[in-house]
């Protein structure tokens, strides 16, 4: 089970990102519509990913990014943007974010960004063929 924070002031815009999220409730997400609330809640409790929207109630997604890497440095992090990906990356570079998610991300880019994830945390199993390919070479 992964445990996965959104951040955003508009739950509904994400109502089929969060389904394709929570796989059939295998996944827990938590919804929160404040940087604050979210930095406050990642000094208590780790999360295995945080998706923070392009703007939040109180704050933008990548000043919360920048908020959130002094206060959770190792928590993976992406965020929903209307920028180009050349645009996106020169705004958040050094921010540390495993990627940026269009405007109203839906089920889709869900299951590919918990496949990122859990390759990314050596949950998925092409970790596993790759590590078998590599033993099948040494013999």
């Amino acid at each position: 089970m992964l445990k996965l924070m959104l951040v955003s002031k508009s739950r509904d815009a994400f109502s089929d990102f969060c389904s394709g999220l929570s796989e059939n409730n295998s996944n827990e997400v938590l919804y929160l519509d404040s940087g604050e609330e979210a930095l406050n809640m990642l000094k208590k409790e780790s999360f295995d990913l945080v998706i923070m929207d392009e703007d939040v109630s109180d704050m933008t997604g990548l000043e919360l990014a920048k908020r959130l890497v002094a206060v959770s440095p190792l928590t993976n992090c992406v965020a929903v943007s209307g920028l180009s990906e050349e645009d996106f990356h020169e705004a958040s570079e050094g921010l540390g974010l495993m990627t940026h998610l269009p405007l109203n991300p839906g089920k889709a880019e869900a299951d590919n960004l918990l496949k990122s994830l859990r390759r990314i945390k050596g949950l998925e199993s092409g970790q596993d063929e790759q590590q078998k390919e590599d033993n099948n070479d040494d013999l």
